[in-house]
């Protein structure tokens, strides 16, 4: 019976909304307090813009002056794209490298239909009620996949606009073809979360629906988006927890991506506790061979929308789980730079290992090939065994080259199926009088110009003990092992 008023109340309070009345009072739902939100997050605090912009800039350099060079001398981004990546599966030559390094923290919501992403959006950004909320509702609702940004005005964009502004780093999105633009949606507004993170809400999966009706490559585009994200929400509800061919293969293309993610049971309040523990274990018991860590993922459970939670269930409960989930979020937020800088760095040893692996090549063919020589025939027993011409483990006598960082053989031979080995110069004689060498750019970048600008921005949040407060500023400091 309670479950029937509850509904009922629902209903009047959705035939209110949809009549424009203005008196809510006796509309059972009331609105929930959000102030732990803005504190959370801290979104009331003055964002040090100025010293993040010069940190970017200082990045930006960097990347251009030490790294790009080698990138485009050994055609880098030509490698297989999975093991081109800033970020893991990144590609910072597909689409204009600012726009990569520059871009915010993306925040990925994924998930079955009608569980309550959108409306998690709603809640976090406050546009419930208003004109520009995400349009939510029990049927499957969101057939779009809908980038929330930051803009100083509210308006919508094209997906084929978004795809023609390299600035927005969503360029390679146009390889999905034009039936996915039509469904890719922008939407800016001006609002202090979107300064500091992106969101991107999802269709909801449908287990009973074939990929191809979705007109595009559905898998494919969550991977791109998956591949890209700083932090994953995935989101169930206590209605569907049952896991399907589509769902299976969300998790799938999650494989690795494990700390990025976060599973939210919500809509925990339309449950008595005896029956969110039963629901809650059902979950594991469905997530469990699909995640395969030895830790288990944390799940947070909570009810995530405007209205206050339901009477009788245990709201302090699902307050400090919605707490610790900001918390989570605020955490991407603040070090966002740092992550930034030490992918940039990431990508800089793949790029290096990578022109010294082709560097060896080069080299061991010009050893091999004489006047008599087919050259067609001397590089092809160089890529069938390259162990037995050294090319790999010369490359792990190099400082800065770990074993677990090297591509894979299979990469190179499509690589240079598609790039002709006399293409390319050896390393020595990639110099410049002014510009000084490639390699030696690079490993500079990386040894000592990244570390650095890391250290900088580390050193302003966290001052060392060299201070006057550690020691005293006419004070030596006491060496607590000498005797006096």
């Amino acid at each position: 019976m309670k479950g029937v008023v509850s509904i009922c109340c629902f209903v009047s309070l959705l035939l209110l909304q949809a009549t424009g009345e203005e008196e809510v009072e006796d509309v059972p739902y009331a609105l929930r307090d959000k102030t732990h939100i803005e504190e959370t997050l801290r979104l009331a605090t003055d964002d040090k813009s100025g010293d993040y912009t010069a940190a970017l800039q200082k990045l930006r350099k960097i990347y251009h002056s030490a790294i790009k060079p080698m990138e485009q001398a050994y055609k880098y981004n030509e490698l297989r794209q999975h093991e081109i990546s800033a970020y893991p599966g990144r590609n910072l030559g597909d689409s204009g490298t600012d726009g990569e390094i520059t871009s915010k923290p993306m925040v990925l919501f994924l998930g079955p239909w009608s569980v309550g992403k959108s409306s998690m959006i709603n809640y976090l950004l406050g546009l419930q009620n208003s004109p520009y909320q995400l349009y939510t509702g029990a049927e499957p609702t969101t057939s779009e996949f809908t980038v929330i940004m930051h803009g100083e005005k509210i308006r919508s964009v094209e997906g084929i606009v978004m795809a023609a502004d390299s600035s927005r780093s969503f360029s390679p999105l146009e390889k999905f073809g034009q039936n996915f633009l039509e469904k890719l949606i922008g939407v800016e507004m001006p609002h202090k979360l979107l300064e500091r993170v992106t969101f991107v809400d999802t269709p909801g999966i449908i287990e009973n629906r074939k990929q191809q009706e979705r007109g595009y490559p559905f898998n494919d585009v969550c991977q791109w988006f998956i591949d890209r994200a700083d932090l994953i929400f995935v989101v169930f509800d206590p209605t569907k927890l049952d896991v399907g061919l589509e769902l299976e293969m969300l998790f799938r293309q999650l494989k690795g991506r494990e700390s990025q993610i976060r599973i939210i049971l919500n809509k925990a309040d339309n449950l008595a506790t005896q029956d969110l523990m039963r629901v809650y274990g059902a979950l594991f018991w469905s997530l469990a061979p699909l995640i395969n860590v030895t830790e288990p993922p944390r799940v947070y459970v909570s009810s995530f929308w405007p209205y206050d939670y339901a009477p009788d269930t245990s709201r302090e409960l699902f307050k400090r789980e919605e707490i610790s989930l900001l918390e989570d979020l605020n955490q991407v937020i603040e070090n966002r730079l740092e992550n930034k800088i030490a992918f940039i760095r990431q990508h800089g040893i793949r790029v290096r290992i990578h022109a010294l692996l082709v560097d060896r090549y080069v080299q061991t063919y010009n050893d091999k090939m004489s006047y008599f020589s087919d050259p067609e025939l001397v590089f092809k027993e160089i890529l069938d065994d390259p162990d037995k011409f050294y090319i790999f483990k010369s490359i792990l006598a190099k400082t800065n080259v770990s074993k677990f960082d090297l591509p894979n053989r299979d990469a190179y031979r499509d690589f240079f199926g598609v790039n002709a080995i006399t293409s390319f110069k050896p390393l020595t004689t990639q110099c410049s009088y002014m510009g000084g060498c490639l390699l030696g750019k690079i490993e500079k970048a990386i040894t000592d110009e990244l570390p650095a600008l890391l250290s900088s921005i580390n050193s302003d949040k966290q001052p060392g003990l060299t201070s006057c407060e550690a020691t005293g500023c006419d004070e030596k400091p006491k060496n607590r092992y000498r005797k006096n």
